[in-house]
């Protein structure tokens, strides 16, 4: 997978992407992450990527050219398939795990960091396929943002983590949280894991996470019941914790 980073701080980006798992992920030639600096594309003689506002008002805007000139240069040398194009903003379509899913099935991401009082409507307009954003709140720019999407993304391209399994167990992949995880000491000052997770039975073991699994969804995440794929048995398991729950209420 190839992902190019538009942004006025390449910096920022190569800071998180040259480590861990997205470093090494690099590394192996598994994701070829790029961060593309904005002041590349510019056309005047102080490489200027933003403008004050038509009509007045607060702040900068990020102006046309840049973009677009970017964004043209690294389609022409895309992989193979139509780059989705992404704009990190707080009004587009909020991230989520499926959404990060889809985006995994792609071969070329080319995502533009915001800045300042937001880009050009024409960028928005004429040349971006998506709108996302990490939460309805507001920072300084879109580099952590694109950093957020870039690792939910990455670390579901085959390779990228080094157990398979991982990204399927994690919490929202299976539309549920996720179990609880222990490990050594088995007894922690008193504090013990669960006799279950010792045993040795596997077909326990795995009763005993999916229980775990729904229960802290009931608790903390119910929304996310009304969407999940439920079993019969697990609709089973969540009637006793809500009779439980009720149960304990008048107690």
């Amino acid at each position: 997978m190839r992902i190019d980073i538009l942004t006025t701080f390449p910096q920022i980006i190569e800071a998180v992407c040259s480590e861990s798992i997205l470093g090494k992920a690099r590394d192996k030639g598994i994701l070829d992450i790029r961060a593309v600096n904005l002041r590349d594309y510019a056309t005047d003689k102080h490489k200027s990527t933003d403008d004050e506002p038509y009509g007045g008002g607060p702040g900068m805007v990020m102006k046309c050219e840049p973009v677009f000139r970017a964004v043209e240069a690294l389609t022409a040398t895309s992989v193979p398939g139509k780059p989705r194009i992404i704009l990190m903003t707080p009004q587009g379509k909020l991230l989520n795990q499926k959404l990060a899913e889809e985006l995994a099935n792609e071969n070329h991401l080319i995502v533009i960091c915001g800045r300042y009082e937001g880009v050009d409507e024409r960028i928005r307009e004429h040349l971006v396929t998506d709108e996302i954003s990490i939460g309805d709140y507001i920072l300084s720019g879109g580099e952590l943002p694109a950093l957020v999407l870039v690792e939910s993304v990455a670390r579901l391209v085959p390779g990228v983590l080094g157990d398979e399994t991982s990204a399927k167990t994690e919490s929202f992949s299976s539309g549920l949280l996720e179990y609880a995880q222990y490990t050594r000491p088995a007894d922690f000052r008193g504090y013990k894991v669960p006799e279950v997770l010792l045993s040795g039975n596997h077909a326990e073991i795995a009763r005993w996470r999916r229980r775990n699994s729904l229960e802290r969804t009931l608790r903390r995440r119910p929304d996310l019941l009304e969407t999940a794929p439920l079993t019969d048995e697990d609709r089973e398991i969540l009637a006793q914790l809500r009779s439980d729950a009720a149960r304990g209420n008048k107690e």
